[in-house]
């Protein structure tokens, strides 16, 4: 076993394993084993070769004993969200339109991992194809909150989200749409970073919504989270989006004093849909936020309400284009029926209930005669909510306010009511149709101790200075950031 201040500390984990005082295969047994005590009533994986695992973790010791001792993430296990690509690991999605695919290549962001020394731990549940706020989508199973197993971990890195909580992993990897990384890290009590668009590839990332979607970082505190982000962002040429420039690391600016910041607050974000306790847990950021030197900017965003619609009307649209291509002919296996419409019937028919859903809502807006009044509108609305943003940032250096509008709710509360389950992106989905960068530390707990995440959300470009922010917020919050010990009621 690893000793406590290491499996809290992604890290201290890679300076002991770096200078040898632990191994990195002893990390991956210790990792490994958690898994396999507590994994059975969490579902956080989907995939885990506990062969490979051992193996890689190896190598990186065979390393180190021939004096490499390169890497930032040296020995540390990562776990990864089932929607990116890695070689000779299977990628599902989460769907059974995947199952049996192994991809020949490792996404971008897998390639720096291994190359910064990482081990990849294994792949994590979500929602299918990334479609849904509490991984009750997935077609494996949902996912549960190490928190209280009668919750759910949010959505869609759900499973991510659960691992590191529970501590089977020190880091994880998300995508983030609409919040599908803010969210489940708010409602599992970690840091989720949803980088500014373009700072990190999507190659090897399999597409949902092409202009919103964004790989980011998931782990236990804020300086684990900037070590990940510090090694998987940057320019990639294989993916016409990436911005060279748009990161620039930020390990040399992690002391974020908050002495003359501007904090926005937005009347929008303290409305009466946002839970008490959540309410309650934010104005406590606030206040420390002033005491430490910084000055609160009240705010108006009334575009905020027409986020979630729009959003909606885009990511469907979007995800109708980017799906099209699971036809049994060049995606998904082929399911012979008769003539060629059988065909694309009967292999779409192993898509999920939410994915058909939101296939069906984009292919509507995109249609003759409704083009113009729903996926058009809904780009100029999303043009004003960018607008809005800018002119926000004019008064003030980032925006805070809650990340989600309540704590975990329970397993299948909301799985009838797709309405009420797309609310709970009311507060993540804005930055995303902006392309701001935004992400969710935790700030407390509810009276029945689910926790509760803060959101910053920043300018384009200003991941750097939102993570520093977040580290020094989560020093004077002063919570205890260690894994739970197990699952509760298990």
């Amino acid at each position: 076993m690893l000793p406590p201040e290491l499996s809290r500390s992604a890290t201290a984990l890679a300076a002991a394993i770096r200078s040898g005082h632990v191994r990195a295969r002893d990390a991956a047994d210790h990792f490994l084993a958690r898994i396999a005590r507590h994994d059975g009533a969490v579902h956080a994986f989907l995939h885990l070769d506990p062969v490979q695992v051992r193996a890689d973790a190896d190598a990186i010791d065979a390393r180190i004993a021939r004096g490499d001792r390169t890497g930032a993430l040296l020995g540390v296990p990562v776990a990864i969200k089932d929607n990116l690509c890695t070689r000779g690991l299977p990628t599902t999605c989460a769907s059974q339109i995947l199952v049996g695919y192994t991809p020949p290549y490792d996404a971008h962001v897998i390639e720096r991992i291994k190359a910064a020394g990482g081990v990849i731990l294994g792949k994590t549940n979500l929602d299918e194809f990334a479609m849904g706020a509490s991984t009750e989508n997935s077609s494996f199973g949902a996912s549960r909150n190490p928190h209280d197993l009668k919750r759910v971990p949010g959505g869609s890195s759900g499973g991510s989200a659960a691992a590191v909580a529970a501590g089977f992993a020190p880091l994880a990897l998300g995508s983030d749409t609409g919040g599908s990384v803010r969210q489940p890290a708010a409602l599992c009590g970690i840091v989720g970073h949803r980088p500014t668009y373009g700072a990190v590839s999507r190659y090897g990332l399999i597409a949902f919504a092409s202009s919103l979607d964004q790989v980011g970082p998931m782990a236990l505190n804020v300086e684990d989270c900037t070590l990940l982000m510090d090694v998987i962002a940057g320019h990639d040429e294989r993916d016409s989006t990436s911005r060279a420039g748009a990161f620039d690391g930020v390990g040399a600016r992690r002391d974020g004093a908050l002495t003359g910041l501007r904090i926005g607050v937005p009347a929008e974000y303290h409305s009466d849909g946002v839970d008490a306790e959540v309410r309650a847990a934010v104005q406590r950021v606030e206040q420390l936020a002033v005491a430490a030197g910084a000055r609160l900017v009240p705010l108006a965003l009334p575009l905020t309400e027409y986020a979630i619609p729009t959003y909606y009307l885009v990511v469907t649209s979007e995800a109708s284009s980017n799906l099209a291509r699971f036809d049994g002919v060049r995606y998904g296996p082929r399911d012979e029926a008769g003539d060629l419409a059988g065909m694309y019937g009967a292999t779409r028919r192993r898509f999920g209930d939410e994915v058909k859903r939101r296939i069906m809502l984009g292919t509507y807006a995109l249609s003759s005669g409704y083009y113009d009044a729903y996926y058009k509108k809904a780009l100029q609305v999303r043009q004003r909510i960018g607008e809005e943003f800018a002119k926000a940032f004019e008064q003030c250096d980032l925006v805070l306010g809650p990340t989600t509008p309540t704590p975990a709710f329970p397993l299948g509360e909301k799985s009838d009511d797709p309405v009420q389950m797309y609310l709970c992106d009311v507060f993540t989905a804005p930055a995303p149709l902006a392309g701001l960068p935004a992400l969710s530390i935790p700030c407390g707990r509810s009276k029945s101790g689910l926790p509760i995440g803060v959101q910053l959300q920043g300018p384009s470009g200003a991941d750097a200075r939102l993570l520093a922010v977040a580290r020094a917020l989560e020093r004077a919050l002063a919570l205890d950031l260690s894994p739970l010990e197990s699952p509760r009621g298990a």
